[in-house]
C-alpha cells in the first residue's frame, strides 16, 4: 500500500524520521532534476539537494496541505538560484577587474573602496613579479591613464605591440591572482 503525501508529511510532523526518509527517497530524482536543469555544470548539486530537504523539514510546520510536489519544486528552485548567486557573488569578489581596480574616479561606498584599495595593493604585488616589459604596460595603462598611442610613442613600439603585451600581462596576472586566491 502507498501512502500518499500528505500521510507521509502528517507523519514527519508527528516526529517519524522513517517518513521523512520516505519523502527523500520519492523526491530525489525531482529535486535533483531541477537542480541540474538549472546548473548543470554544478559541483554541489547534492549539497544543494540537503539545503532543499533541510528547508522542507524545517517549513513543514507552515505547510498548508495543497501540491506538495510543487511546494517542493518551488523551494528547490529558490535553493537552487540562491547558490547560483551566492556563487557568482564569490566568483566576483575573486575575479580581477582591471578598470574597477584603475578607476579612482568614481564614488563608491566605504567597504568597496576598502576593498578596492587592498586589491589594488595585491595587483601592484603581482605586477612588480612580471617582467619589466610586461609590468610597465600595466602600470601605464592602468595606473597611469595611458592611452595604447600614448605608451607605443613613449616606448617607441607599434600600438599592436601594447595590445599584445596588455593582452599578455593580463593574462598572467589572472592566472597569479586566481593561484594567490585559492
Amino acid at each position: 500500500m502507498v501512502i500518499s503525501d500528505e500521510e507521509l508529511l502528517q507523519q514527519i510532523l508527528a516526529d517519524d524520521q522513517n517518513a521523512f526518509r520516505e519523502i527523500v527517497d520519492r523526491y530525489k530524482a525531482y529535486v535533483f532534476a531541477i537542480i541540474l536543469n538549472l546548473l548543470p555544470a554544478s559541483s554541489d548539486p547534492e549539497d544543494i539537494a540537503q539545503e532543499v530537504f533541510i528547508q522542507v523539514y524545517r517549513s513543514l510546520p507552515e505547510y498548508r496541505p495543497h501540491n506538495f510536489k510543487a511546494w517542493l519544486g518551488k523551494i528547490t528552485l529558490n535553493k537552487t538560484l540562491d547558490w547560483k548567486r551566492s556563487q557568482s557573488k564569490y566568483s566576483q569578489q575573486e575575479n580581477l577587474d582591471f578598470d574597477y581596480l584603475a578607476d579612482e574616479n568614481e564614488s563608491r561606498a566605504p567597504d568597496l573602496v576598502l576593498m578596492q584599495n587592498e586589491n589594488k595593493t595585491r595587483l601592484h604585488d603581482i605586477c612588480r613579479q612580471l617582467s619589466p616589459v610586461y609590468g610597465k604596460v600595466i602600470q601605464d595603462y592602468y595606473f597611469e591613464s595611458k592611452s595604447y598611442a600614448e605608451i607605443a610613442q613613449n616606448d617607441g613600439i607599434s600600438i599592436r605591440t601594447v595590445e599584445s603585451r596588455l593582452y599578455r600581462a593580463r593574462a598572467m596576472i589572472k592566472k597569479q591572482w586566481k593561484e594567490e586566491g585559492s
